[in-house]
C-alpha cells in the first residue's frame, strides 16, 4: 500500500486549524480521492497552550518552525504563518533544502521572494504550491496553470480583497461614510493588524503580482504595481457613481501592452450590471480573458477558515496524487523580466473636485482639461456651501498621462478647494 503523506503544519491560526479539521473529518474522502492516507505528523505555533478549539494532543509539537520543516517524518511543509520574511521564509527555505514540498497561503512572501524561492525549489526537484494565497477558496491558480494553459492570456482583473469590497458595498447599502464603516470592519475583525494592508491595496497587490506572473510568464513584480487604496472614496462618490450606472470597486488589473506589463490595484468604476458590479460583501471575483476561451468569471469566498483551508488541501491532494508542476506554471528560470508600464490604454475617468465659489472657476478647470487633450463627456454640479461647489466630470477616453498633466495644472490654480479624486472607468 502507498505510504501516507505526512504534513508538518506551521501556523495554527484560523486557516491552520481549518486544515487540521479537514484532515480529521475528511480522512476517508481524502484517501479515496488521492490513493493514500493524508496525516499530520507535527505542528508548530507561537503558543503551545492556547485553546484553539481543536485537540492537537496527538501531534508532535515544535516551537521552532525551521525544526518542523527539517523533520524526517514530514513530507510536505504547510506554511500558514504569514509574513514577508522572518520565520515563514526561513522555514520555507529549510523545507526545500531538506527535500520537502511546500504548500503555503503566504502571498506577501511569494510576491516579494517568489522568484528566488521558485528557482531554489525547482533546482532541488521540489514544489511550492500556493492556491490559498490568492482569492481564498477560488481555484484561480489551478485555472491559470492547468485549465487555461493553452490560452494566451490577454487580461486578468478582479476584486481580490474581501474587506475592501465589504467596506465599499456597506457604505453604499447603508449610506454610511468611510470612517464609520472602517471602524465597523475593524470591530468585526475583518481588518489586518496593519489595516493599510487591506484598505491601502497592498494585500490585493500581492495577489495580483502572483496572478500576473502565471498569466504572462513573468517574474513576480510587486514593486511594479500601481497601488492606490480606498481611503479617499466618499459616500458622495459612491452615490454619484450609482447615479450614472456604476459601482466603485478596488480592482486589480494586469495586462501586457506594447510598453510592458501594466499592473494596477486601484479603485475603479465598473458597470453596475457587470459581474464585478454585482459583487457584494466580502466575496472575491477574478475575471480572466484569453485568446481561445474569451472570458471566464470565477467567484467565491476570498477568506475564512473553510474556504482557505479548502484551497490548502487542494494543493496537498495534488501532491498526494504525485502531480507536479513548476511554481508559476513554467520553469522559474524561463520567466521573463517585464518592464513595468503605467496605464497607457485610454479609458474614461470619473473626476471629482471641490471648487472655490469664484467667478470663472469652472471655466478655468474646463480650459485646463481641454489644453491637456481631455474631453468632457458629462459634468454635474451639486449643491454648494457658502464657499465651495462640488463638481463632477466624466471624461471621454483619455490617457492617465494626459489626465495627470491636467491635474497638476489644476493644483497650481487658486480655484481648487481640495485635491481632486480621479477614478478610472474600467470596461468589463
Amino acid at each position: 500500500m502507498t505510504a501516507p503523506l505526512r504534513l508538518g503544519v506551521a501556523g495554527l491560526g484560523t486557516v491552520g486549524v481549518g486544515v487540521v479539521r479537514i484532515v480529521r473529518s475528511q480522512a476517508a474522502l481524502l484517501s479515496a480521492r488521492t490513493g493514500r492516507d493524508i496525516q499530520i505528523a507535527a505542528v508548530s505555533a507561537r503558543d503551545a497552550d492556547k485553546d484553539r478549539g481543536v485537540n492537537l494532543g496527538s501531534y508532535d509539537w515544535e516551537s521552532d518552525p525551521v525544526a518542523l520543516a527539517k523533520r524526517e517524518d514530514v513530507d510536505v511543509f504547510v506554511e500558514l504563518m504569514g509574513g514577508t520574511d522572518g520565520p515563514a521564509k526561513d522555514a520555507t527555505e529549510a523545507a526545500i533544502d531538506a527535500g520537502k514540498d511546500v504548500v503555503t497561503a503566504n502571498k506577501a512572501m511569494l510576491a516579494i521572494h517568489g522568484q528566488a524561492l521558485a528557482e531554489r525549489a525547482e533546482a532541488a526537484g521540489r514544489m511550492i504550491r500556493f492556491e490559498a494565497a490568492v482569492a481564498g477558496g477560488i481555484p484561480v491558480i489551478k485555472a491559470l496553470t492547468e485549465g487555461l494553459a493553452a490560452n494566451e492570456i490577454t487580461r486578468v482583473m478582479g476584486v481580490m480583497n474581501g474587506t475592501c469590497n465589504y467596506i465599499l458595498t456597506r457604505m453604499e447599502n447603508a449610506g454610511l461614510p468611510y470612517d464609520k464603516v472602517f471602524q465597523e470592519a475593524s470591530d468585526l475583525g475583518y481588518l489586518e493588524a496593519d489595516p493599510n494592508l487591506d484598505v491601502g491595496g497592498i494585500d490585493a497587490g500581492h495577489k495580483l503580482a502572483l496572478l500576473s506572473s502565471i498569466a504572462f510568464g513573468t517574474k513576480p513584480d510587486f514593486n511594479g504595481i500601481e497601488l492606490e487604496g480606498i481611503h479617499r472614496i466618499t459616500i458622495d462618490d459612491i452615490r454619484q457613481a450609482a447615479d450614472m450606472g456604476y459601482r466603485i470597486k478596488l480592482l486589480g488589473v494586469a495586462q501586457r501592452t506594447g510598453r510592458g506589463l501594466e499592473q494596477r490595484m486601484q479603485p475603479c468604476l465598473v458597470p453596475d450590471t457587470s459581474p464585478l458590479g454585482q459583487l457584494e460583501g466580502g466575496t472575491n471575483m477574478i475575471v480572466i480573458e484569453g485568446n481561445a476561451v474569451e472570458q471566464i468569471v470565477l467567484r467565491g469566498p476570498g477568506a475564512g477558515e473553510g474556504p482557505t483551508a479548502s484551497a490548502v488541501m487542494g494543493d496537498v491532494c495534488d501532491l498526494a496524487r504525485g502531480f507536479r508542476l513548476p511554481t508559476f506554471g513554467q520553469p522559474a528560470t524561463t520567466l521573463m523580466d517585464a518592464p513595468s508600464a503605467r496605464a497607457v490604454l485610454p479609458a474614461p475617468y470619473y473626476l471629482r473636485m471641490a471648487l472655490l465659489d469664484k467667478p470663472g472657476a469652472l471655466a478655468k478647470i474646463a480650459t485646463i482639461l481641454g489644453n491637456a487633450g481631455v474631453s468632457i463627456d458629462r459634468m454635474r454640479q451639486y449643491g454648494h456651501s457658502d464657499s465651495t461647489a462640488p463638481v463632477l466630470f466624466v471624461t471621454h477616453k483619455t490617457t492617465r498621462a494626459a489626465l495627470d498633466e491636467a491635474l497638476a495644472e489644476m493644483e497650481k490654480t487658486d480655484v481648487i478647494a481640495s485635491p481632486p479624486v480621479a477614478l478610472r472607468i474600467e470596461s468589463v
